[in-house]
């Protein structure tokens, strides 16, 4: 089945509405203020970029009489006129030029804005401006409009079956597919990487996800993802005004199944979702991984990394600001992390879970136990830390399989007593990291932190920024430069 990608190449166009709305617009028949000019609670009206096709949201500002007396707006039009690509709405009609607009004295009323825009089939955004200007009492005063357009690559659902989401195949059976970073990626419903497929993502791809939307490899198919410090692989929700740059839940989540040949990341980021990755094996194991590098993974709804009886390579992650866990590792497993931050500084409400959890079983509806191996769980140069009083929890079942973890060279808060060599070794306890600021987030250690150089040599000589860690005495986390 072939990728079905829709583009659409009509002109740009740009379709803007300003609502004015006043309880207190009611016609004078005298006692005007005649010398006053108006007020604004802004000069311009931004937008940020909107993709085509999808409408903006609302913007607005505020247009205020400050006498005590009435004023009379003599005319309200778009600077442009007639050929603008802006139009306004007053009162529920649409035009370009109004005319004696009241204002009762100590009012004011609301200006509304939107824009639509439709695509022209170019790849870099498009710039369009324009002003709404007011003629009160011999003064000429204008409020500008911006707007940027950026034309997109949209993946939409073409299979719709019981009990699963709606998806598009975008990878089928057998076909090596790339996407490049030409142009922005919206994905609406799951993108689908069927088995023997393998999906590449060049650097500087972005990729946005609509609401409840993902991106699944299923199983005996392959992930490349091969940013680099400069430009990373994005993958966010939709919304791309100020407000929704750090609203977790946006979108659904990246699935991998067990793989073909080794699934790898590096250089991503990933963000703002209900899970960052959900790495599952659904049958059995096939003799691969996932190789995850450099990478951040940020402001979940649920957690970072959910694992079910995977197999994870991990170098210079950061996995942080989750509901629930940054990172569980289920049903058993292999997994070795190293020079890497798993932190939780949740601030959007209680949280009752540790940054880190692993277990070595699975628990079915009737509380019946199955066991599952972990045949490794270990954590090089790590920090793991967070708000809560306990942020690790190793959770194993009498009932279930191996349970094998080892803690090298860490800083961690917990309340467990780290004594045992045969699972702890050089491990700080309890001492703040001292992160530059983990709530925005920046992981960067400041100076004095108890991380800096107590990692052990030579297990990542490169951080996630591309800086020379310390040959001998490494500092523990993803981040080597101090600030």
């Amino acid at each position: 089945m072939k990728t079905k990608i829709k583009i659409f190449l009509p002109l740009l166009v740009f379709t803007a509405f300003i609502v004015l709305l006043s309880g207190g617009c009611k016609k004078k028949t005298g006692g005007f203020d005649n010398t006053s000019a108006l007020a604004f609670s802004t000069d311009t009206i931004t937008f940020d970029t909107v993709f085509t096709t999808i409408g903006s949201s609302t913007e607005y500002f505020m247009i205020y009489n400050k006498s005590s007396k009435p004023v009379k707006i003599s005319r309200v039009y778009i600077a442009g006129g007639s050929s603008s690509d802006f139009r306004i709405n007053i009162d529920g009609q649409k035009g370009v030029t109004f005319y004696d607009i009241e204002i009762d004295g100590n009012d004011s009323l609301y200006a509304f804005v939107e824009v639509t825009v439709d695509p022209n089939g170019t790849d870099k955004p498009m710039l369009i401006t324009d002003s709404v200007v007011f003629e009160t009492n011999g003064h000429i005063q204008d409020i500008d409009l911006v707007a940027y357009g950026q034309d997109a690559y949209f993946i939409l659902p073409t299979h719709h079956i019981q009990g699963l989401p709606p998806f598009n195949i975008v990878a089928a059976e057998g076909t090596d597919t790339t996407w490049t970073n030409t142009k922005p990626i919206v994905i609406y419903g799951y993108a689908v990487v069927d088995s023997t497929a393998v999906l590449r993502i060049q650097k500087g791809t972005k990729i946005y996800f609509h609401n409840n939307s993902g991106l699944w490899v299923y199983k005996g198919g392959c992930l490349k993802v091969t940013g680099t410090k400069d430009e990373p692989v994005t993958f966010q929700g939709d919304r791309l005004e100020t407000y929704y740059e750090n609203v977790p839940g946006q979108w659904d989540r990246i699935w991998l199944n067990e793989g073909s040949i080794d699934n790898e990341i590096n250089y991503a980021v990933i963000k703002n979702a209900f899970i960052g990755l959900q790495t599952e094996t659904l049958q059995q194991p096939m003799g691969n991984k996932l190789k995850l590098t450099n990478t951040i993974i940020e402001n979940m709804s649920g957690a970072g990394i959910l694992s079910k009886f995977y197999n994870i390579e991990a170098e210079n992650v950061v996995v942080a600001l989750c509901q629930q866990y940054s990172v569980a590792l289920t049903m058993g497993g292999a997994y070795s992390f190293k020079h890497s931050t798993i932190t939780n500084y949740w601030s959007y409400g209680v949280r009752k879970t540790p940054a880190l959890y692993f277990n070595n079983y699975f628990m079915d509806a009737d509380k019946k136990i199955y066991p599952f191996d972990l045949t490794q769980a270990d954590f090089v140069n790590c920090i793991i830390y967070g708000s809560n009083d306990e942020e690790i929890l190793p959770d194993s079942s009498k009932y279930g399989g191996n349970f094998a973890y080892f803690f090298d060279h860490c800083l961690i808060k917990s309340t467990l007593h780290l004594n045992d060599a045969n699972h702890w070794q050089s491990v700080t306890e309890n001492k703040d990291p001292l992160f530059k600021d983990k709530y925005k987030p920046d992981f960067h250690l400041l100076k004095g932190s108890p991380a800096i150089g107590k990692g052990k040599g030579g297990v990542v000589p490169i951080d996630i920024e591309g800086e020379t860690r310390d040959l001998n005495n490494p500092n523990l986390g993803a981040f080597e430069k101090v600030e």
